[in-house]
């Protein structure tokens, strides 16, 4: 959060935390094993392997929910499909590409992919902006919010940007933090970076005036199709 205000980007409305509206994930889940949509799972990463696509050990078993098992969601052979303001066209099969998935793991611990679409239900989302790196879990959100009864948000997922092997800076490769001591300098790199060309002026301008800029010139098609930026080596 004092990154976000280092960079001038302030919240609309009262932060949301999920760890205050777990009852709200819990009575979801309740709706949909009403519906019959989900079962409990016992299998361990060690028995799936590497498995892409769950093979549906757990589906007719009936375990009973007993707070030591998964939950996982049945999918169906039907495919998902929407049109993401960067990347197009996205088609997934989720039952053939991806099988049924966890919404509660082992430990009760409520899964991103079901959060995030109660969450933006919750706060009446209308536009989710972020990394293309989920745009192959959107899928299983849209089936989610379908099942739910929710509206669908749309949808633009930006490049990430990458390290020399591909892969996407994050803790886990070992990548640096942020650094918010030159937040004006920082800023106009990743405008330059995102393909925006700032004039050179900007550089020596506000966080705020470079925002506002950045707001009244934003031209996402110099991205479209791309999933990831490696930035040069400085």
């Amino acid at each position: 959060m004092h990154c976000l205000q280092r960079f001038g980007l302030q919240w609309d409305c009262e932060v949301y935390f999920q760890s205050q509206h777990l009852q709200q994930y819990q009575q979801s889940l309740a709706k949909l094993q009403r519906q019959q949509w989900l079962y409990a799972c016992r299998c361990s990463r060690k028995k799936l392997g590497n498995s892409l696509v769950y093979p549906g050990y757990c589906r007719q078993a009936g375990f009973p929910d007993d707070n030591t098992t998964a939950l996982r969601l049945k999918t169906q052979d039907l495919t998902i499909e929407f049109d993401d303001a960067l990347q197009g066209k996205v088609c997934q099969n989720l039952a053939l590409e991806q099988g049924d998935f966890v919404l509660r793991r082992r430990d009760q611990i409520i899964a991103y992919q079901f959060a995030v679409v109660i969450d933006d239900n919750s706060q009446a989302i209308s536009h989710v902006v972020r990394g293309a790196d989920l745009l192959d879990s959107t899928p299983k959100q849209i089936y989610l919010q379908q099942l739910l009864g929710y509206p669908t948000p749309h949808y633009l997922h930006l490049p990430l940007i990458v390290d020399e092997h591909g892969d996407k800076l994050s803790k886990q490769t070992l990548a640096a933090p942020i650094d918010d001591s030159h937040p004006t300098a920082t800023l106009f790199f990743l405008l330059k970076l995102l393909q925006q060309n700032p004039p050179e002026n900007l550089l020596s301008a506000s966080i705020q005036q470079q925002l506002n800029w950045a707001i009244a010139h934003w031209q996402p098609q110099a991205l479209q199709k791309v999933r990831a930026i490696q930035p040069p080596i400085l």
